[in-house]
C-alpha cells in the first residue's frame, strides 16, 4: 500500500520558528541582505524621512532590498512588491515579516533614483577587488526597449497631415450642403453638430501639429516626450535606447545607461567614459558593431587613448573584394590631393557638408583623367569621372581600417556577439522586461540601472554560494 502526503492545517510547532530556519544558506535574499547591509546608503546619497509623527518610518536598507529583490524576481510594480512582501517567502525572510505598501516604495524610488548608480558602481567595486571582474576585452552594444506610454496617443506628422487635409475636404462638402439648405426656422444660422465635430478635431490636429513643429520633431508622445520613434523587433515605435558594456571573462555589465537617440554612433566613448569611472580604467580593447561607426568617435577615443575596435561597415571599408573601393584610395594631405589603386591623383574639387543632426564637411576629391582611364567604368560610374570624399578625421579612419585587418583584432570583433548580446536576450526573455515601466529619461536611466544591478547580483550568486564573494 502506498502512502499519500496531505497538508495538515492543524499541526502546530512546539517552538516558534525563527526567520533564519526558513531559506538555505544559498537563497539569493540572503546574497541581497549581505550586500546592501554592507552599503553606507547615506553616503551614496540616499535621502532618509525625517518626522515625529505618526508611525515609525520604514529603512532606506529594507527599502532597498525589497526593490533588488523584486527585480531579481521579476516583480518590477510596486504592487507586485507589496504583495510580496506579503506571500513570498524570500521577501518575508528580507523584511523580517515588514510590510512596506507600494506608496512607500514608489517613494522611496522616486527620491533616490540617483543614488540608484552609486549602488550599481559599489558592486563593481566589490567585484573588482576579488579579482572577478577583467579589463582585457569589453564589448558595448545597445538595444531598443518600447516606452510605458501608450502607441495609439502618439503624434505623427505625416499622419495628422492626411487626417487635416481629409477634415478640410469633409468640413468644405457640409458647408455647401448647409449653405444650400434654407433655414427652418428663419432665425439665425447655427452649425451643424456633425460639422462642430469637425471643426473641433480640426483645430485639434492643428495645434498638436504647431507643437511637432515648435519642438522640430515628426514625431511625439505627449505622455512621454523624452521618447523617441525606433525601430525594434521589426517595428517603429517610440522607445529608449538601452546601452550596456560587457565584460567578456565574467559576463558582468561594467557600464549602463540610456539615451534617447535612435542609433548607436555616438554613443561609442561616452560608454567608455562611464567603464572608466566604474572601474578606474578601462579595458584593453571595446570592440562594437558597425552600429557604433563614427569618425568622429573613433577620433575622440585616440584623444583620450581609448583603444577601440569597431566592426566597419562595407561602404567604409571593402577589403580586398573590391579593389577600387574608396578605402584603398591614399590621402597626401601635405599635397591635398588622393591617388587612386593605379598612382592617378585625384584633385581637389569642392567641398559638402554631410549630415543634418551633426553637421561635418568633408573634402572632395575628383579624377582628372578618367576619359582615357582603362578602368573608368570598373573604379566608377559616375560620368564626370570618380569622386572620393575626405572626412575630418580621416588619418583616424585610415588607422582603424588597417587595426581592422590584422588577423587577432578580426578575432576580437567575432567574440563580441557572444559577450554583449546574450545580456539583451536574458533582460528581454529571461527577466521579461520588454518594455519600461516608467516615462521620462531620468526615471528610465533608473530604471535600466537597478535591472543591470539585479542581473550583476544573479551572476554573482554562484561564486557568492563558493565564498568567492564578500562584502563585509
Amino acid at each position: 500500500m502506498s502512502y499519500e502526503r496531505e497538508a495538515d492545517y492543524n499541526k502546530q510547532w512546539l517552538f516558534p520558528p525563527s526567520l533564519e530556519d526558513l531559506l538555505p544558506k544559498d537563497h539569493l535574499a540572503r546574497m541581497v541582505r549581505e550586500f546592501v547591509d554592507a552599503q553606507d546608503l547615506e553616503k551614496q546619497g540616499f535621502k532618509g524621512r525625517e518626522s515625529e509623527m505618526g508611525r515609525p518610518r520604514y529603512s532606506n536598507n529594507l527599502l532597498l532590498k525589497v526593490w533588488l529583490y523584486g527585480y531579481a524576481t521579476r516583480n518590477r510594480s510596486t504592487r507586485e512588491m507589496e504583495r510580496a512582501c506579503m506571500d513570498q517567502i524570500g521577501m518575508l525572510w528580507l523584511t523580517g515579516l515588514q510590510s512596506p505598501d507600494h506608496t512607500t516604495l514608489w517613494r522611496f524610488w522616486s527620491e533616490n533614483r540617483k543614488a540608484l548608480r552609486q549602488v550599481f558602481k559599489q558592486l563593481l567595486e566589490v567585484a573588482l577587488s576579488m579579482q572577478l571582474v577583467g579589463v582585457v576585452m569589453h564589448a558595448v552594444d545597445g538595444t531598443k526597449v518600447w516606452s510605458q506610454a501608450s502607441e495609439h496617443e502618439g503624434w505623427h506628422k505625416e499622419s495628422l497631415e492626411k487626417q487635416l487635409q481629409v477634415l478640410e475636404r469633409a468640413i468644405e462638402e457640409i458647408m455647401q450642403q448647409t449653405s444650400q439648405e434654407p433655414s427652418e426656422d428663419g432665425g439665425a444660422y447655427r452649425l451643424p453638430p456633425e460639422l462642430q465635430q469637425r471643426e473641433q478635431l480640426r483645430a485639434k490636429i492643428q495645434q498638436q501639429l504647431r507643437q511637432l513643429d515648435e519642438k522640430g520633431r515628426n514625431h511625439l508622445q505627449p505622455q512621454d516626450p523624452e521618447a523617441r520613434v525606433m525601430k525594434s523587433g521589426g517595428e517603429k515605435r517610440f522607445a529608449y535606447n538601452a546601452q550596456a558594456v560587457v565584460d567578456s571573462e565574467s559576463k558582468l555589465i561594467v557600464a549602463a545607461d540610456v539615451v534617447t537617440d535612435e542609433s548607436d554612433n555616438y554613443q561609442l566613448t561616452s560608454m567608455i567614459d562611464q567603464v572608466r569611472e566604474n572601474l578606474g580604467q578601462p579595458a584593453q580593447q571595446t570592440v562594437a558593431d558597425a552600429g557604433y561607426f563614427a569618425t568622429a568617435e573613433l577620433a575622440a577615443a585616440e584623444i583620450k587613448n581609448y583603444s577601440v575596435l569597431v566592426n566597419l561597415p562595407e561602404f567604409v571599408d571593402a577589403g580586398t573584394e573590391k579593389p577600387y573601393h574608396a578605402s584603398h584610395f591614399i590621402y597626401d594631405s601635405a599635397n591635398d590631393h588622393c591617388i587612386c589603386p593605379r598612382g592617378e591623383v585625384l584633385k581637389f574639387h569642392t567641398t559638402r557638408v554631410k549630415q543634418k543632426s551633426r553637421p561635418y564637411t568633408v573634402r572632395i576629391y575628383r579624377c582628372q583623367s578618367y576619359e582615357t582611364c582603362p578602368v573608368r567604368w570598373q573604379c566608377s560610374s559616375d560620368k564626370k569621372g570618380r569622386a572620393v570624399q575626405i572626412h575630418p578625421n580621416h588619418d583616424a579612419l585610415a588607422r582603424h581600417r588597417h587595426k581592422q585587418r590584422d588577423k587577432a583584432m578580426r578575432a576580437l570583433l567575432k567574440q563580441r556577439s557572444a559577450t554583449v548580446e546574450p545580456i539583451f536576450g536574458w533582460a528581454k526573455e529571461g527577466m521579461k522586461f520588454r518594455r519600461w515601466t516608467v516615462r521620462g529619461l531620468e526615471k528610465v536611466q533608473a530604471q535600466w540601472l537597478l535591472l543591470c544591478t539585479t542581473m550583476n547580483l544573479l551572476r554573482l550568486h554562484t561564486s557568492w554560494t563558493a565564498g568567492k564573494v564578500k562584502f563585509r
